[in-house]
């Protein structure tokens, strides 16, 4: 009889997250998530069934947990007419910070996409959602501000891409980085001031691991 787990599965998972955040997936070895959890290459492999599966259980933690929580005003039933420059603000300032996990490290989801685990089915999936959920929470923020039509659209693709374009750079180039924000802000800069009620969160696509088994 399997024993029962004997640790706090979510903080490991968090913890190999970060692992995985800082040097990604190809360069993070066994032996450097047993540090950074605390468990023996046996209890990973007892509970999460490979690397693979830590990781996969570990993006899922971050899509949850870091990304949702960044883009839950643009979500919401009801988006305001300033959650789009906040979110923006947001990533200014986490861009800029030198103590940032996001300065250092960027975004654990499009650094994968430029690596080779991105050829993986699941991963590559999930990097299909994340594009589309951020797309879809650009563009509810961009519909806030009273953009509608093809200068939506536009506006839309032209946010999404610099925000995807930060991310990729900042890892190098922070400066650089928070100026691909500070244009997307520009483009944002003549805007009516009103609130408009857009559709349900429901309606936003999931990136719904929950029914996942990450020990195979």
């Amino acid at each position: 009889m399997a024993r029962a787990q004997e640790f706090d599965r979510e903080a490991v998972i968090a913890a190999a997250r970060t692992q995985f955040w800082e040097t990604g997936y190809e360069a993070t070895s066994v032996p450097a998530l047993e540090r950074a959890t605390g468990l023996s290459r046996s209890s990973i492999y007892n509970s999460f069934g490979s690397k693979k599966g830590l990781f996969d259980a570990a993006v899922a933690s971050y899509v949850c947990d870091i990304i949702r929580t960044r883009l839950a005003p643009l979500q919401r039933k009801i988006v305001t007419d300033n959650a789009l420059a906040n979110y923006l603000d947001g990533l200014a300032e986490a861009f800029s910070g030198q103590d940032s996990i996001a300065a250092a490290n960027g975004c654990l989801l499009l650094n994968a996409a430029s690596a080779p685990i991105a050829r993986d089915t699941v991963m590559a999936q999930v990097l299909v959602d994340y594009r589309s959920e951020l797309h879809e929470a650009m563009s509810r923020g961009v519909q806030a501000y009273g953009f509608r039509g093809k200068q939506a659209l536009l506006l839309t693709d032209a946010v999404t891409g610099l925000v995807v374009a930060g991310f990729i750079t900042v890892r190098i180039d922070a400066n650089g980085a928070v100026s691909m924000i500070e244009a997307a802000q520009h483009l944002l800069a003549e805007r009516p001031r009103e609130a408009v009620e857009l559709g349900p969160r429901d309606e936003l696509p999931r990136l719904d691991y929950s029914d996942q088994d990450f020990s195979n």
